[in-house]
């Protein structure tokens, strides 16, 4: 069963308000939170907070050069 463009906009949306919302209340609001509440059973420990997005940063920025240069050595080759 193939997904229509409207489905597969509507789960990209869905996951990236809860990413969006997840983070946020873990980076924003946690930290005003007491360390023994059980809500803080449910993040990881405030250094992933940094360390995630700049490792997923990393990751993408080493794709899209990656992607780049192969497209480029690509259309290099259909010139020669």
């Amino acid at each position: 069963m193939e997904l229509t463009d409207r489905a597969v906009g509507f789960i990209l949306a869905s996951i990236s308000v809860t990413i969006f919302t997840y983070y946020t209340f873990w980076v924003i609001i946690l930290p005003f939170v007491d360390k023994d509440h059980f809500v803080h059973n449910y993040f990881l420990p405030q250094e992933y907070a940094i360390l995630l997005p700049v490792y997923a940063g990393v990751a993408l920025i080493c794709f899209l050069s990656v992607f780049i240069g192969h497209v480029m050595l690509k259309s290099k080759k259909k010139k020669a």
